[in-house]
């Protein structure tokens, strides 16, 4: 169900429907949630299930949302007067979120330190973040919020901030920066006091801004595990 949501996304991609391509990211997102949940749940792990679940994220946190970002780069290069846009070069920025998402699901299938935290951006947070751009761009004035988010609709808008994204999101796909995961061993708050910041303050900027609030909730989650290195790395 993962692999089918983010083959279906590419195809929204080719058809021009992005916020479709979106949701079916989120889509794979969800399947691939519920599908590790069940493996723990019902004690039903396997090497086949580890490779073939890696398999399915490389097309829908890699391929899916490296086409998708080359689309939107490719729509904000018309027209433009930088020789790398005009050149066509820019949309292939795009090609390292695969490329970085195939490398950090290569590095966790062998790498035994991410039970409990990871190591480099979990790419399910990176396809989420380049998916959520679409909503928020052509979606966002549909969608009532409480407070303005227009700095975020000309922040996304601009092809050079994408492109500067793109990059950024890709290295720390494949950093060595330690993010915390979300698995509670405990409900007590020492111990888990990053996963309960994160939790209320994904919720606050749901209040604020709906469904904008999706690539802040990432940010935020970037910065708490920068907040708490320390910790994670002890």
């Amino acid at each position: 169900m993962n692999l089918s949501a983010g083959f279906i996304s590419v195809i929204m991609v080719f058809e021009g429907q992005f916020v479709k391509a979106s949701l079916f990211i989120f889509l794979a997102a969800i399947f691939d949630f519920l599908d590790g949940t069940a493996a723990r749940v019902l004690d039903a792990r396997s090497h086949l299930g580890k490779q073939l679940d890696s398999l399915a994220d490389i097309v829908s946190f890699g391929v899916a949302p490296g086409i998708l970002m080359f689309q939107l780069l490719s729509v904000g290069c018309e027209g433009s007067c930088n020789i790398l846009e005009r050149m066509h070069i820019t949309p292939y920025f795009s090609l390292l979120i695969p490329v970085c998402s195939a490398l950090r699901l290569g590095k966790f299938n062998i790498d035994e330190r991410q039970e409990e935290n990871f190591t480099g951006l979990p790419t399910p947070g990176n396809a989420i973040f380049f998916a959520s751009i679409p909503l928020v761009v052509l979606l966002g004035d549909s969608i009532p919020s409480l407070l303005p988010f227009g700095f975020l609709v000309s922040f996304f808008s601009n092809t050079r901030s994408l492109a500067i994204l793109t990059v950024l999101f890709s290295y720390l796909l494949i950093s060595d920066f330690r993010m915390f995961s979300m698995k509670f061993k405990s409900m007590k708050w020492n111990g888990n006091e990053h996963r309960y910041l994160f939790l209320a303050g994904s919720l606050l900027l749901v209040v604020l801004f709906s469904v904008n609030a999706i690539p802040l909730i990432i940010l935020l989650y970037f910065l708490l595990s920068l907040v708490f290195q320390k910790k994670l790395t002890a």
